[in-house]
């Protein structure tokens, strides 16, 4: 565990005290925790491989097949119920 001395303004003292009080934390730095790991979560998700980019261009190039309702499906592929 690393330990850190930080200065913080007296807004962020009282969210990291609302933090504290509403998970039940014990100390203001596991509320730094909680928001760091909410924020972790927040950037992780938005992020989206280059590559993976590229590949869905092209396959929305790609020809589409149509197969319209749940029973032509069925008949075209020959499936029985």
């Amino acid at each position: 565990m690393v330990k850190a001395l930080i200065n913080i303004d007296e807004d962020t003292n009282r969210l990291l005290a609302m933090i504290k009080a509403q998970f039940g934390l014990k100390d203001k730095s596991q509320a730094i925790e909680v928001l760091a790991e909410e924020y972790e979560e927040l950037i992780s998700e938005h992020r989206v491989r280059p590559s993976f980019l590229r590949r869905l261009k092209k396959l929305e190039k790609e020809r589409k097949i149509r197969i319209g309702t749940i029973e032509d499906f069925d008949r075209r592929y020959g499936i029985k119920k």
